[in-house]
């Protein structure tokens, strides 16, 4: 197994790179993101790949993969957040000199279609990456609680613990605690690695999915087929991130997507959290993945610690 790779914390003034893996991301979103992140005392760097268009995508696949590895090899920039999902990124994987960005470790932020590029950065180099808050995030609305978390996770502080927010309120669906590295993400980009060389190995780990505009029968075939692969069976402990617009049919499916978490996974003997505030909604905390956390499924107050930095 790779050796695991912290990246450096991120301090005052640092210069943040933006890359776009996959969708370009609409002008005016952009630049209010950057605003956002000016106001806080960073300098940011726009990579080449937020100012190009191939029909959906921010240029080719090519040229985004270029641009990625140009922020990784820039000695100057010290942290690398995404400016967008949408789809793409795994036309870029391959492209990826996992050599270089193992000798050129640095934070490196995404979510949604970027959860491939965050475990496969994770399983090829050994850099621990951040499932966190991205420039269209940012660029949509200023939430204080993105900010603080996505600050103090990056800041190098131990025993960071991560609660949900008033707005966005977790709820335990099975109670207890258990560690382990964090895998996961969006539930269809871990669908798409089932069977593949890059199979997240889920064994002994926490595993966090979210997903958005699915229909409540897709969600529960994916949640059946994550089983059946063999996915969930030793797993330490389930955060199910915000299923927004989880769409039904005219025939109800009779089923909330909590319900069908606990008929899928409720015989496992692991604590499970549902609606933690990461993943599509307006509230994001930043979590890091491959690195060791524990899941704190409390009915009172379910949460996320994080007792180690995963940065230094």
């Amino acid at each position: 197994m790779t050796d695991q790779i912290k990246p450096r914390k991120l301090k005052a003034g640092a210069r943040i790179g933006v890359v776009n893996p996959s969708y370009w991301l609409e002008e005016e979103r952009l630049q209010r993101a950057i605003k956002v992140f000016e106001n806080l005392g960073y300098e940011v760097v726009l990579g080449k790949s937020t100012c190009l268009q191939e029909n959906q995508c921010a240029g080719s696949p090519w040229e985004r993969a270029e641009d990625i590895m140009a922020m990784f090899e820039d000695n100057s920039i010290e942290a690398i957040i995404c400016a967008r999902g949408g789809y793409g990124g795994n036309r870029v994987l391959p492209l990826l000199d996992y050599d270089v960005i193992r000798a050129n470790p640095k934070i490196f932020v995404g979510y949604s279609d970027i959860t491939g590029l965050l475990s496969s950065i994770s399983q090829q180099s050994g850099l621990i990456t951040f499932h966190g808050p991205m420039l269209s995030t940012y660029g949509k609305k200023t939430v204080q609680y993105n900010l603080d978390v996505f600050q103090r996770v990056l800041s190098g502080q131990d025993n960071v613990k991560i609660e949900s927010i008033a707005e966005c309120r977790a709820r335990c669906l099975k109670p207890g605690i258990a560690s382990g590295p964090l895998w996961g993400g969006n539930l269809t980009l871990v669908m798409e690695r089932l069977a593949t060389n890059d199979q997240i190995d889920t064994a002994g780990s926490v595993l966090l999915i979210e997903d958005i505009d699915e229909k409540l029968y897709a969600f529960e075939r994916m949640m059946l087929h994550l089983r059946a692969s063999g996915s969930l069976d030793r797993i330490k402990g389930l955060i199910v991130g915000e299923m927004l617009e989880m769409g039904d049919s005219s025939t109800p499916f009779g089923k909330t997507t909590d319900e069908i978490v606990l008929d899928v996974c409720g015989d496992l003997n692991i604590p499970i959290i549902s609606n933690f505030p990461c993943g599509h909604g307006d509230y994001q905390a930043t979590l890091p993945i491959s690195h060791q956390v524990e899941i704190h499924a409390d009915e009172k107050n379910p949460h996320i610690l994080i007792s180690e930095s995963p940065v230094y």
